[in-house]
Parts: C-alpha cells; structure tokens; sequence
C-alpha cells in the first residue's frame, strides 16, 4: 500500500490561493438586510405639524400694520421707522393698552428674513402677544 504524498504524475498542484465567492455571497446577503431595515431603523420624532389655514385679516383701527422693504426699511402704517430700537420704544408703548392690539407684518418677498426677524425680535421684547403676517393668497385658488 503505497501513498503519495506530493501531486502525482499528472494532476496538478493544489491552488493556495482563497476561494472568495463564498465571501461575496455573505457580503451581498448582509447588504440586501440593510437595505431593507434601515428605512425602519431611521424614523422621526411624532410631532402633530399646524394644519395650514387662511383666516381672513380684520382690519381693525387698533391693530399695528408694520411693513418691511426689500431693502429692510421699515414703515409704521406710512411712516419710515429710523431704526430698530424707534420701532422698540412704540412697541413698547403699544404693549401697554388694554386690549393688546395685534401686529401684523407685512414683508416684501423679495427681501431677507432677517429683515423681518428683527421686527419679530422687536416685538417679543415689547411682549406683544399678537404677531401675524400678512400674505397674498396663492394665484389660482379658488377660481
């Protein structure tokens, strides 16, 4: 009984060399389980969003019209407001009368937030408790 213990006349040597088809295998498995858990893994916080709603504007004589310019001048009903801390004083004066009148704000679209944010800023350190802004509805609605 013979045996033979390097590659016998013929046959070919032993390839040393790994065999990765078995590795690709499992590398795609595992990538077909992530694609299909991670839009579960990856979910957001439960948050009831405002519903959006058009309430018509009441002009009353009492409430506070301020508009915003491209530009960022801004205007007491007709009157141009020098600088911020004008606007602040006659908010704050404003902020004094029972019933509260409301702000509303008109900005122009063309111009910066923050044009608009610092009359937002102006009339939270005045406490008002009313700010709205006004839009033009959307071309089309309704017709």
């Amino acid at each position: 009984m013979g045996m033979a213990v390097g590659p016998a006349e013929g046959e070919d040597e032993a390839i040393s060399a790994i065999n990765t088809t078995p590795l690709v295998d499992v590398m795609l498995v595992l990538l077909i389980i992530f694609l299909i858990t991670i839009p579960v893994v990856t979910q957001s916080i439960a948050l009831q969003l405002p519903q959006e709603r058009n309430v018509p504007r009441q002009t009353a004589p009492e409430n506070i019209e301020i508009a915003v310019t491209k530009d960022g001048d801004v205007y007491w009903g007709m009157q141009r407001l020098r600088d911020n801390d004008e606007l602040f004083e006659r908010l704050k004066t404003v902020a004094t009368r029972q019933p509260q009148p409301e702000v509303h704000i008109r900005g122009d679209l063309g111009g910066r937030y923050e044009h608009v944010g610092r009359v937002v800023f102006a009339c939270q350190r005045a406490g008002i408790q009313k700010v709205g802004f006004v839009t033009e509805p959307p071309t089309g609605v309704g017709s």
